[in-house]
C-alpha cells in the first residue's frame, strides 16, 4: 500500500528542488514513487500544478502508434496503406490526448487543489505517493530542507510521521 506525504515549503522553487532530490533517490533505488505533484501558489494566489506524469502526452503517443498501426492495416485492405497510416495516426493521437487529459492517475486532483489552496501565496508544496522506501537513508537526505519545510499531511504511521517531522525540523504534529 502506498503512503501519501504532503510537505509545504517556504519558497516557490523549493518543492521542485525536493522533487528533484526524490527523483535522484529513486534512481538510487532508495525510493519508489507512484506519483508526485508540485503545487506552487503564486504571489497572486493562483495555484499552478506540475504533474510528474503528463498523461496527455502519454495518451497522445500511445494513440499515435496504435492509430497508425490500425490505420495502415485498414488502408492496406483498401489498397492505400499510407493514407490509412496518416489518418489513423492523426485520429489516434487526438483520441489518446483527450483520453489522457480526462484521466486521473495517482493522487486525486481535487484533493491536491483543495489542500494546495490552503498554502500561503508565494510558497509551494510537494505531494508524493510513495510505494516503498528506505526510510533512514531518505530522511537523512531530505534533512537538507530542515527549517524550510513542514509536513502538511501524511498517511504514515504516527512513529514514521514523527521521524519525518524531526528530519524536517518540526517538533510535533500541530493540534487539530
Amino acid at each position: 500500500m502506498s503512503d501519501l506525504i504532503v510537505v509545504g515549503f517556504d519558497r516557490p522553487d523549493e518543492a521542485t528542488a525536493a522533487l528533484t532530490e526524490c527523483k535522484k533517490l529513486e534512481k538510487e533505488y532508495l525510493l519508489d514513487l507512484e506519483d508526485a505533484v508540485v503545487v506552487v501558489r503564486g504571489p497572486d494566489g493562483k495555484l499552478h500544478l506540475q504533474q510528474s506524469v503528463n498523461l496527455e502526452k502519454v495518451g497522445a503517443s500511445y494513440g499515435l502508434f496504435s492509430g497508425g498501426f490500425w490505420g495502415a492495416l485498414v488502408g492496406l485492405l483498401c489498397l492505400n496503406p499510407l493514407a490509412g497510416f496518416v489518418a489513423g495516426s492523426i485520429v489516434g493521437a487526438g483520441a489518446g490526448a483527450i483520453a489522457g487529459k480526462m484521466s486521473d492517475y495517482g493522487i486525486d486532483d481535487n484533493f491536491i487543489k483543495s489542500l494546495g489552496g490552503t498554502i500561503p501565496p508565494n510558497t509551494s508544496a510537494l505531494f508524493v505517493l510513495v510505494r516503498k522506501s528506505q526510510p533512514d537513508k531518505v530522511l537523512t537526505d531530505l534533512a537538507q530542507f530542515k527549517g524550510h519545510a513542514r509536513v502538511l499531511q501524511t498517511s504514515l504511521s504516527p512513529a514514521d510521521e514523527g521521524k519525518l517531522r524531526a528530519a524536517l525540523g518540526q517538533m510535533a504534529a500541530p493540534a487539530a
